[in-house]
C-alpha cells in the first residue's frame, strides 16, 4: 500500500481538447501520467506527440488490469463512467476526477459556475462580456471554448465556467464564488440513465459553494443548501430584493431588480423570452459577484447571442429564418419554439439521433406554436408518427430539401427555426456542421443575402 500511495499512477483517459489541457497542466507541475484513449487515431493525437514526446501513449481497447493499477484516473467529460474498465476501478477504490477538480483545487481567483439544460452557452458569455465591461479581468471557458485548465493564470480576477454534467459528475467539489444551474429538463438520459441521475449529477455544482441563482420559474433548479448561503433569483414574474424579473411600464416591458425598471426588453438585440429569461440570469449572477449595473447593461444592449443558439439569419419574403442548431434536447427546442412564439408561427426543422428523451412536450409545443413541422435524420419516422396529423408535417432527406420544404409551408410574418431536439451525427460531424449547412441552405435561397 505504501508503494501504490507513493507512486501515484495517474492515467488521463481521452485525448481532445480536455486531454490535452489536462496533458499540459500535469506537465507544467511536474506531475507523472499516462495517457489511455480507447480510438487508434483520437482527435488530438499528433498535437499530444508533438508536445509531450516522452509521455506513455496507450491506444485501443481499455485495459482493466491498467486501470486497476492507477491510483487516479482523470476522465474527459466525453466518456461514460460505466466504461467497465473504469467501472471495475472505481469499485476497487481508484479515485476518479476530472479537469474541473483539478481546475478548482488550483484557480486563485472566484468562479462562477454556470450550468442547465439549456441557456447556458448564452449566459456564460454574457456574464463574460458583463465583467469585461466592467474592466474585470475575466476568463471565460469549461465546457465552452477554452478549457478550464489552459484558462488558470494568476492575473485571472474571475473564472466563469460552462459546466456540463459530465464534467460534474466527476468533480468532488467546485466551490465556487456563485453557482446556477439554470434549468432542468430531460437530457443525456443515454448517458445518465435517468432524469433522477441527470439532476444530482447537475446539482453537484452547489457542493461547498458561496452564493446560488435559482430560477423561480423551474423548481428544478432549487438546491438543497444551508441557510447561511446567500441566495439571488430570477424569473418571469415580479422582481424583488436579490430577485431579477419582469415590470411594465406604460405597455412596455422591463428588465428589473426589487421593482425598479433597469433596461426596456426591446433595448436588447437578442429576441425570445428565453433570451429574456438569460439577461435576468446574467444580472443576477453579475450581481451576485459585484459588477455594476450600468456596466451589465451596456453589455446586454451590445449583446447579439452565439452562433447556432437562436441566430437570426436571414428575411426572405417576409420570413426570418434561425439557426438553433445548439438545441440539442426536447427541453431547448420546447424553450425555443415558446421563446419565438411572439414573433409568428413557426415551422420547425427537427430531428437527429434521439438522446434517450421523451418527446411529448415537443408535439405539444409544436401544436401551440407551430405552422409545421419539417423532420430530418433518424429520429424523422418516430417524430412524424407521434406528431400525426396535429399540424401538417413532412420528412426531408437533406437539409436543403428541409429548407425548401420549410419555405413552402411559410407565411409572411412566420419564422423557420432549425431546433433538431436531438443529436447531430447521424447526418453531421456535430452540432456548429448542421448550423452552417442550415444556414448556407437559407442563404442560397435568399441569393446569398442576409436581409
Amino acid at each position: 500500500m505504501n508503494l501504490i500511495a507513493s507512486d501515484n499512477r495517474r492515467i488521463v483517459i481521452g485525448l481532445g481538447k480536455t486531454g490535452l489541457s489536462i496533458a499540459r497542466y500535469f506537465s507544467k507541475q511536474g506531475l507523472s501520467f499516462t495517457v489511455a484513449d480507447s480510438r487508434d487515431i483520437p482527435p488530438g493525437l499528433d498535437v499530444f506527440r508533438k508536445e509531450f514526446p516522452g509521455i506513455e501513449l496507450i491506444l485501443g481497447k481499455f485495459d482493466e488490469k491498467q486501470f486497476l493499477s492507477a491510483t487516479e484516473l482523470v476522465i474527459s467529460p466525453g466518456i461514460s463512467l460505466a466504461e467497465p474498465a473504469i467501472a471495475a476501478a472505481k469499485e476497487n477504490g481508484v479515485h476518479i476526477s476530472g479537469d474541473i477538480e483539478w481546475f478548482c483545487r488550483e484557480a486563485n481567483a472566484p468562479i462562477i459556475a454556470i450550468t442547465g439544460s439549456n441557456g447556458k452557452s448564452t449566459v456564460t458569455t454574457l456574464v463574460g462580456e458583463m465583467a469585461v465591461c466592467s474592466g474585470r479581468k475575466v476568463a471565460v471557458g469549461g465546457n465552452l471554448g477554452v478549457p478550464a485548465l489552459d484558462l488558470l493564470n494568476d492575473e485571472n480576477e474571475l473564472y466563469v465556467l460552462e459546466l456540463s454534467s459530465f464534467q460534474l459528475e466527476r468533480c468532488a467539489s467546485v466551490g465556487a464564488e456563485v453557482a446556477t444551474v439554470l434549468n432542468v429538463s430531460e437530457d443525456h438520459l443515454d448517458h445518465h440513465g435517468s432524469l433522477l441521475n441527470y439532476h444530482q449529477a447537475k446539482h453537484k455544482i452547489f457542493r461547498d459553494c458561496k452564493q446560488v441563482v435559482v430560477n423561480r420559474d423551474d423548481p428544478l433548479s432549487t438546491p438543497l443548501i444551508p441557510d447561511d448561503v446567500v441566495r439571488w433569483s430570477f424569473g418571469s414574474g415580479r422582481s424583488d430584493f436579490r430577485a431579477f424579473g419582469i415590470v411594465e411600464q406604460d405597455g412596455q416591458q422591463y428588465l428589473a431588480l426589487a421593482r425598479e425598471p433597469l433596461l426596456a426588453v426591446n433595448a436588447m438585440k437578442i429576441t425570445g423570452s428565453h433570451n429574456v429569461n438569460n439577461a435576468l440570469a446574467a444580472l443576477a449572477i453579475g450581481s451576485a459577484v459585484g459588477l455594476p449595473i450600468p456596466a451589465m447593461l451596456t453589455a446586454l444592449c451590445d449583446f447579439t447571442g452565439l452562433k447556432h443558439r437562436c441566430e437570426f439569419i436571414a428575411e426572405i419574403q417576409g420570413v426570418r429564418y434561425f439557426n438553433d442548431s445548439k438545441g440539442t434536447n426536447v427541453g431547448a427546442t420546447v424553450s425555443a419554439l415558446g421563446g419565438l412564439a411572439d414573433e409568428g408561427k413557426v415551422v420547425l426543422i427537427a430531428g437527429g439521433v434521439d438522446k434517450g428523451a421523451d418527446f411529448s412536450p415537443l408535439m405539444d409545443a409544436l401544436e401551440s406554436h407551430g405552422r409545421a413541422a419539417i423532420f430530418i435524420g433518424e429520429m424523422a419516422l418516430t417524430l412524424m408518427t407521434m406528431l400525426a396529423d396535429r399540424i401538417p408535417n413532412v420528412i426531408s432527406e437533406t437539409m436543403s430539401d428541409a429548407v425548401s420544404n420549410a419555405c413552402e409551408y411559410a407565411l409572411p410574418g412566420d419564422v423557420v427555426l432549425l431546433s433538431p431536439a436531438c443529436a447531430s451525427f447521424d447526418m453531421f460531424d456535430n452540432y456548429e456542421h448542421r448550423g452552417n449547412v442550415y444556414t448556407d441552405a437559407v442563404l442560397a435561397l435568399a441569393g446569398g443575402e442576409s436581409v
